[in-house]
């Protein structure tokens, strides 16, 4: 199956339509077999879902077929993203719980993460647990592109925090994402965990 840096490098979470033509793009190339086609084409519904398409994303991953256990998971996660951004958050939660099952069970650690972290979203009442979930797996990963979901996971659990005025503990969490970020992120990454610590010490001096 595809590494995860192959897709990573095929993405561009900002441009989707482009993100779209470059999966298209790599479906036809015979560099791939037929299963890891099937896998760019859970990631070609996914740039599609990101345009507001949903229907269509559906009905493209509908026509994967689904007999590899990744492409499995992946489908899985990706109706669980195209159903929550379509409105219908309770209808992907168990999509999204069979999809970390299945990848923690086939030990694809990064999309088990991905899953937990699509629940915290989709299940906002549950959001910290599933957060805390996810954390907890992608700390004891050995695989460093998963070890880089510490830092967007910390940052979403300080947000969260912030939001109920929890700011304490919610520093703690821009900390931790900043320390990470300078461990295996991005510049922006960096500088919006340095920005979030800043605003919530802000928040906590000038108090209630």
């Amino acid at each position: 199956m595809l590494d995860q840096k192959t897709l990573d490098n095929l993405w561009n979470f900002r441009d989707p339509a482009s993100s779209e033509a470059a999966f298209r793009a790599a479906m036809t190339e015979d560099l791939y077999d037929v299963d890891e086609r099937a896998e760019l084409a859970t990631q070609l519904g996914r740039a599609i879902g990101l345009q507001g398409r949903f229907e269509e994303a559906d009905a493209l991953l509908d026509q994967i077929d689904d007999d590899e256990p990744t492409v499995g998971v992946r489908i899985l996660l990706e109706r669980g993203r195209v159903l929550n951004s379509g409105g219908r958050p309770a209808m992907a939660v168990p999509l999204l719980e069979q999809a970390a099952e299945l990848a923690d069970h086939l030990g694809e650690e990064f999309l088990a993460v991905d899953a937990l972290h699509m629940l915290s979203i989709a299940d906002a009442a549950n959001a910290e647990v599933w957060m805390r979930s996810a954390l907890e797996y992608a700390s004891t990963s050995h695989d460093a592109r998963t070890k880089r979901w510490m830092i967007a996971l910390h940052a979403g659990l300080g947000a969260f925090l912030q939001g109920k005025n929890r700011l304490t503990e919610a520093l703690v969490e821009f900390q931790l994402a900043e320390q990470w970020a300078e461990r295996l992120g991005t510049e922006r990454q960096r500088a919006m965990a340095r920005q979030a610590i800043t605003e919530c010490g802000k928040a906590l001096a000038e108090g209630p």
